[in-house]
């Protein structure tokens, strides 16, 4: 138990950081649209569904690797509770496209990019 806990607090703290520098190097553009949060999840999306994929597709993997990079990296990469303040921020400025826009964009586009990242690894 304790391995795996600290596989997973290795995994989240990359994970982490990395989300941060690319939110830094993205930020957000002039009308408002909040890119790095956006271009983060779709990348954490398309990289658990690799994984996945990678872990269906050779089970001999060791489950030391899920965890440290499906539930430690991916879980600190992605940044959902961040997409969700986001989202109320444009709401409360009454950007309801934008807000339309990121959020079907980030729903339909994450989907799409698991299943992408599965069956092409699968």
């Amino acid at each position: 138990m304790i391995k795996d806990l600290i596989l997973v607090g290795i995994g989240s703290g990359i994970g982490g950081m990395c989300r941060y520098l690319i939110s830094l190097y993205l930020g957000q553009s002039h009308s408002g649209f909040p890119w790095g949060t956006f271009v983060v999840n779709i990348m954490g999306c398309l990289l658990i569904g690799i994984l996945w994929g990678l872990t269906s597709r050779f089970q001999n993997l060791s489950p030391a690797f899920s965890l440290l990079f499906m539930v430690g990296f991916c879980g600190g990469f992605t940044t959902f509770s961040t997409f969700s303040k986001e989202g109320l921020v444009l709401l409360q400025a009454n950007h309801y496209t934008l807000f339309a826009l990121y959020t079907i964009g980030s729903v339909l586009l994450g989907i799409m990019s698991v299943a992408l990242g599965y069956f092409t690894t699968k």
